[in-house]
């Protein structure tokens, strides 16, 4: 007892003194002359700059730590693009426009069809993977793959008949021929898509981007010595080119597969396929469809390019100078579009953790940068104008309309680089339709008509096609920009939560880009995970 008391009266001593000692402190830090006047608004505004700035340091690393690998493997890929376009160059002037010409034609029928279509699942998959609902992913995936390759049957058909196709756009028959020979043999590619782009989107989506980086770089080191046995040993010419282009691929993804299955990177989201996934495919369709249209008007455009070549004078040098540019703005795309991609996972992950004030902010972030990014790419383009064609061809005409349009190029990128990463920002928000609209108005209601009319009535023929082009991108930016300032991104949180929600009954029913007309009804039907 007496223990107790002693106890009690030095713990109420040890209180008293640290009472005294802190108060103590507190006095003497509110006479301190520093501290005499404090403005409490100036207090709350220094400290909501300080954590503005430090949430933009934060979607900044986010993005950058998102962006940096994609660019990589874009640029993996793009290689692989160069040297295949190498090949074809040494083969002579024919095979090059032939080659750009199948080229053009399998993005316009084939790889951006299945693209565009693949994205649908990309707001399904990082808004899924915010609300931490990761058997939707799966479900997505094996959707998504089942869907592209039936989509590659009649691509593939249109594959076979495209000498008669390109015979009725008055193309050069040695040309058409040729082009054909290229498509029979890369033929395989569409499946091999049909694989590969679903499988970056779900590995994308939960901020996985490493292994598609890694596969992309030891399928490009095989496209290399393919290209020299099936071209250079074998002398199979185009036949050779487009061979070892789809061998390649091929090996990107098996060395995907192996390394995700191996690493058991796939485990955390990953559900067997099974008969869920032959039913359900409304959401995937609904959003697929838009996002199909988007990016194929856009690309699109590029090739269709390529075809009014073929109605210039010279369209052997027209042709394959439009291929070399192509080539070009696809090396500048690949900044722009990796960042759009990594914003596109950001803003559709807070929204799907319902945090639109983050969703908003990593959006105005991107789109500074993909500014700042098409400053540089005007700059680079100017710069490389004399020498860029060179590394494909000697020929003198191609040149010289290579170095001509070299300038217009650059000043697209102004507009092209902000819309690229706008697109990405849409996407995150599932407003594909949207996106669709934008290209559409942009590209086909003031491009077109600018470029036919410079390129064939005003006769400045190869640089009126660019300036068309121009014309198309100051104006896509322009619409797009506005949709994101526009954007209720408290509206987007909630029909985020909308579209990954679960329906009790099992049966999910459309959300339109638009409204939530449909709450009662959620968009996504899954068994939660």
């Amino acid at each position: 007892m007496c223990e107790s008391v002693v106890s009690s009266k030095s713990m109420d001593e040890t209180l008293k003194q640290t009472w005294l000692k802190s108060h103590t402190h507190l006095i003497v830090h509110l006479l301190s002359p520093h501290n005499m006047f404090i403005d409490p608004e100036k207090q709350t505004a220094q400290w909501l700059t300080h954590s503005t700035l430090c949430e933009i340091m934060s979607q900044l690393k986010s993005l950058f730590i998102l962006a940096s690998p994609i660019a990589l493997t874009s640029l993996v890929f793009y290689s692989r693009s160069i040297v295949s376009m190498i090949f074809l160059g040494h083969l002579g002037d024919l095979p090059l426009a032939a080659g750009s010409l199948a080229i053009a034609f399998a993005n316009i029928t084939g790889y951006s069809v299945l693209s565009g279509l693949a994205l649908g699942m990309e707001p399904l998959c990082s808004q899924a993977f915010g609300a931490n609902r990761h058997k939707l992913l799966s479900l997505t995936l094996h959707r998504c793959v089942l869907f592209l390759l039936l989509c590659s049957i009649p691509i593939s058909l249109l594959w076979l008949n495209i000498s008669t196709i390109l015979l009725l756009l008055h193309q050069e028959p040695h040309i058409s021929h040729m082009a054909r020979t290229y498509l029979l043999f890369v033929l395989p590619d569409l499946a091999t898509n049909s694989f590969i782009h679903p499988l970056r989107i779900y590995l994308r989506a939960q901020g996985i981007t490493h292994p598609l980086t890694l596969a992309s770089v030891a399928g490009t080191i095989l496209h290399i010595p393919f290209n020299f046995l099936l071209v250079t040993h074998l002398r199979l010419g185009v036949s050779g080119v487009a061979a070892a282009s789809a061998a390649s691929n091929f090996s990107i993804l098996l060395f995907l597969v192996t390394y995700v299955w191996m690493k058991g990177i796939h485990e955390p989201t990953w559900t067997k396929p099974s008969r869920e996934c032959l039913s359900g495919w409304k959401p995937l369709l609904r959003l697929a469809a838009p996002s199909c249209v988007s990016v194929c008007l856009e690309w699109w455009w590029y090739e269709i390019m390529i075809i009014l070549c073929g109605l210039l004078v010279d369209p052997r040098a027209t042709v394959a100078s439009m291929g070399i540019l192509i080539q070009t703005t696809s090396l500048i795309y690949v900044f722009p579009s990796s960042l759009g991609f990594a914003v596109s996972t950001r803003v559709g992950n807070e929204l799907g953790a319902d945090r639109p004030y983050r969703a908003k902010l990593s959006a105005v972030v991107a789109v500074f940068i993909a500014s700042v990014m098409g400053f540089s790419a005007t700059i680079f383009a100017s710069a490389i104008r004399y020498r860029w064609g060179r590394m494909f061809t000697d020929d003198e005409k191609i040149l010289q309309l290579t170095s001509a349009a070299l300038p217009i190029l650059g000043l697209c990128e102004l507009g092209n680089c902000p819309q690229t990463v706008g697109c990405g920002v849409v996407r995150g928000t599932a407003r594909p339709t949207m996106a669709a609209n934008v290209n559409l108005s942009a590209f086909y209601l003031v491009g077109m008509p600018v470029a036919v009319g410079l390129g064939f009535w005003m006769h400045l023929g190869f640089r009126g096609l660019w300036l068309g082009l121009l014309s198309a991108q100051v104006c896509c930016a322009a619409l797009m920009l506005y949709v994101i300032g526009t954007t209720d991104w408290k509206f987007q949180a909630c029909r985020a939560q909308l579209l990954t929600s679960v329906d009790e009954s099992g049966k999910g029913s459309g959300v339109d880009d638009n409204d939530m007309d449909g709450q009662k009804q959620p968009l996504i039907s899954a068994a939660s995970s």
